[in-house]
């Protein structure tokens, strides 16, 4: 599918509510399809992602169907499945089913797309299999054949700051004896473990170490709240298109998720956060952007796993910034839907972007008048779409995006929301 994007000059205007938050989502389903009882989730994404966990756990026996809700009830065991776990593209959905079927007392293999079949899977191979898990793969990448096996605790110590890495050694220890421990040298994203914690386990952190031991979850109302990685691009927007001023409301505010209005205020940018409140154990709050003048940053650090997803549209924040914007330290960035690093740099070079690839980043120089005219693609990821769309809302000439259609892996709602502030 191809999409036509151009220039605005009115601005945007109004408010918008972001829809749910993927990453709980996902957390959401399988720790309420692990509870014994009833769980009903509240504002659950409709996200390929999201429903790709949701599918794979009635796969597993448990029983969900939405209500306006989705309603979950489970009696806390899984069953082996009939036939192979699609994860479809989702390398979250992969990775955390892996730590939970890696210690249940049957047979399982997770596959994915052609993307998905691309992405590394040694980091969870590699810890799981020292619990004692038996994982065979292709040279470790999916699909991921696991024969459950009764895990054991382990210490880990992982020197990748990973959400995903560090959920999946969680999900696998809820069912170990004794103390399983994952430290990372920065703290990722920590919404496995407020979940968990509000369901009931037995789990603590200390700095950048997390404790967990063997627990019985409590089902639970869980309500999932608005995605800060889909609110990136509507933030970067506002701040970026003249005459804009908008209001995104029921945003997720989650310390290890907001580097991106970190950043934003480093820059200048002019943002504010109302009504913060407690939702579910998450910080949640509406985020007011205005269109404002930029100077350039460096990133680098232990603030890259808080921004990590947003990175992509950060780059297009910083080509209207005055000076040289530096993003190192995201090397993982390159084992993403696509190569995110060499691809944000091709496609933002051919709308006369002025930046040059690193091995970890990229050096962005601006503030820079956009051109367009020409095509751009998307490598068959989202992120890439969403980013190159809001490029193209300040190009001096329209853009026609290639394979728009993957926005709807995480996104389906994007342009709908965007036209919305247009109208």
């Amino acid at each position: 599918m191809k999409k036509s994007v151009k220039k605005i000059s009115k601005g945007l205007k109004g408010e918008i509510s972001i829809p749910a938050d993927k990453s709980i989502s996902h957390r959401a389903v399988i720790l309420a399809s692990l509870a014994n009882g009833k769980s009903i989730i509240k504002n659950f994404s409709k996200g390929q992602d999201p429903l790709s966990t949701l599918q794979i756990c009635k796969n597993l026996g448990v029983d969900a169907e939405f209500k306006n809700d989705l309603i979950i009830n489970s009696t806390g065991k899984l069953c082996s499945p009939a036939g192979e776990l699609d994860c479809g593209n989702s390398g979250t959905t992969m990775r955390f089913m892996a730590g939970v079927l890696a210690g249940q007392n049957f047979n399982s293999i997770l596959t994915g797309d052609k993307s998905l079949s691309k992405r590394p899977m040694k980091r969870v191979i590699e810890p799981l299999t020292l619990m004692g898990a038996e994982i065979l793969s292709k040279d470790n990448h999916a699909p991921l054949s696991i024969n459950g096996k009764n895990l054991h605790n382990i210490d880990y110590v992982s020197n990748l700051a990973s959400a995903q890495v560090k959920s999946c050694i969680l999900l696998a220890g809820l069912n170990c004896e004794g103390k399983t421990t994952f430290t990372e040298p920065y703290i990722s994203r920590d919404h496995t473990e407020r979940m968990l914690k509000f369901m009931g386990a037995n789990i603590s952190t200390c700095r950048n170490t997390t404790t967990i031991e063997k627990s019985v979850l409590r089902p639970q109302i869980i309500e999932v709240c608005g995605d800060i990685s889909s609110a990136a691009y509507f933030i970067v927007a506002g701040l970026i298109v003249p005459n804009s001023e908008i209001i995104l409301k029921n945003v997720g505010l989650n310390p290890t998720r907001t580097g991106i209005i970190e950043i934003v205020k480093q820059m200048g940018g002019n943002i504010e956060i109302l009504d913060l409140r407690n939702v579910s154990g998450e910080e949640v709050g509406d985020i007011k952007i205005t269109y404002s003048s930029l100077k350039a940053v460096t990133i680098k650090g232990e603030i890259i796993p808080k921004l990590i997803d947003e990175l992509p549209v950060i780059a297009v924040l910083a080509t209207q910034a005055d000076g040289t914007t530096i993003i190192k330290d995201a090397q993982d960035l390159r084992n993403k839907e696509s190569d995110r690093i060499k691809a944000i740099v091709t496609e933002l070079k051919k709308i006369g972007a002025d930046i040059e690839e690193t091995q970890d980043g990229f050096i962005i120089n601006g503030k820079t008048e956009l051109q367009g005219g020409c095509e751009v693609e998307t490598y068959h990821d989202h992120r890439l779409a969403m980013s190159l769309y809001v490029a193209g809302l300040v190009c001096n000439n329209p853009i026609c995006i290639n394979g728009f259609e993957w926005v709807n892996i995480s996104f389906p709602e994007f342009e709908q929301l965007c036209n919305k502030l247009l109208s």
